[in-house]
C-alpha cells in the first residue's frame, strides 16, 4: 500500500491572486459572449410598438458595458501589486508540494543557473 501524499498547500492570498488573474484573462471573451448575445433573441412580439426591442438591446448593450467596465476596474485594483512587482517576489517564492519552487525557470534558492543549450560557453 503507498502512503498517503501530503495536502497541496497554496497560500491563499497566492490562490487568490492567481484566479484574479484566470477571470482577467477570461473577462474579454465573456465580454464578447455577452454583447453577441443580443443576436440570439430574435424579434420580440408581434404586437409590441416599433423600436421596443431595439430599446431593450440598447438597454441591455449599456448594461453589459457598464458591468465589464467596473469587471476591469475592480480586476484592476485587485492586481495592482503584481503588476507593480510588489508581490512579484512573493509569488516566485511561494513552494509546492514536493520542496520545489512554483517558479518557472531555474530553482529558487539553489545558486545555480543553466544557459540554454545553444548559448556560447566561455
Amino acid at each position: 500500500m503507498t502512503p498517503p501524499r501530503p495536502a497541496l498547500y497554496l497560500a491563499r492570498a497566492g490562490y487568490r491572486r492567481r484566479r484574479a488573474m484566470d477571470a482577467a484573462r477570461l473577462l474579454p471573451f465573456v465580454g464578447i459572449f455577452l454583447l453577441l448575445l443580443p443576436r440570439l433573441w430574435g424579434e420580440g412580439a408581434v404586437d409590441a410598438p416599433p423600436g421596443a426591442a431595439t430599446a431593450r438591446e440598447g438597454v441591455y448593450l449599456f448594461v453589459v458595458w457598464a458591468g465589464l467596465v467596473v469587471a476591469a476596474a475592480v480586476l484592476a485594483r485587485w492586481l495592482r501589486p503584481v503588476a507593480e512587482g510588489a508581490a512579484g517576489d512573493e509569488i516566485a517564492a511561494e513552494p509546492v508540494a514536493g520542496g520545489r519552487s512554483s517558479a518557472v525557470g531555474p530553482s529558487v534558492g539553489t545558486g545555480s543557473v543553466t544557459a540554454p543549450p545553444d548559448a556560447p560557453t566561455d
